[in-house]
């Protein structure tokens, strides 16, 4: 497919949905791809990318931004509370703040250090057990418990449920974000960022349809 294929989607559904063009943006998930893929959709112009894990992302992108000018890179995948620190100097956002204990970690990180990068909180729209997040009757206590410990709150994320129409996971994420007085929804995939936009993500997470398959290894 490629990036210039899923940029004509994004601006089709922006259009279709009645949003400004270009207010949603297209985060490059990155992760696990190989350095010459990723240099590829960089030298078409893309900037702003996503990783799983904080490892990965440390060992690729210092490299990468001196050679490349205005790179963003946004951490989508769990944080592990001792990673907090790398995660806060390495990223401009992290999607994926998913209990009380890891924002009170960045909180105090952040005050240490003198920033913080926008944060996403995640709820588990699916209330589902191996799935992280704060489950949705909890999310408007945790949005007002990171916005007393002074965080960059600018919007929440989630990962539906695969067996379930993600329309009504993006719905419901859509309903919390308004009713709280955030407009960041970090929220639609490869297979379904269509009706995330509709919907009205502002964020989208494309990976294999830009980079191609992932190599195993």
């Amino acid at each position: 497919m490629g990036l210039s294929e899923i940029k004509e989607r994004i601006a089709k559904a922006e259009a279709d949905a009645g949003r400004e063009a270009g207010s949603v943006k297209l985060i490059a998930v990155s992760k696990v791809q190989p350095d010459d893929r990723v240099r590829a959709v960089l030298g078409e112009g893309h900037r702003l990318f996503g990783e799983n894990k904080v490892q990965e992302a440390a060992g690729k992108w210092p490299g990468f931004r001196d050679e490349f000018d205005g790179v963003q890179v946004h951490l989508i995948g769990p944080l592990q509370s001792n990673k907090t620190r790398q995660a806060i100097e390495l990223f401009e956002a992290i999607h994926s703040v998913d209990r009380p204990k890891l924002a009170k970690t960045i909180a105090r990180i952040a005050q240490e250090i003198g920033r913080c990068p926008d944060l996403f909180l995640q709820v588990n729209t699916g209330e589902e057990p191996q799935k992280a997040g704060v489950l949705p009757a909890e999310a408007d206590a945790f949005i007002d418990e990171c916005r007393g410990l002074d965080l960059p709150v600018r919007g929440l994320m989630c990962i539906p449920p695969v067996d379930e129409a993600p329309s009504l996971h993006f719905s419901l994420l859509a309903k919390i974000a308004a009713r709280n007085g955030l407009e960041g929804l970090s929220m639609g995939m490869s297979d379904d960022f269509e009706q995330a936009i509709a919907l009205g993500a502002t964020h989208i997470r494309v990976g294999s349809a830009i980079f191609g398959e992932r190599v195993p290894g």
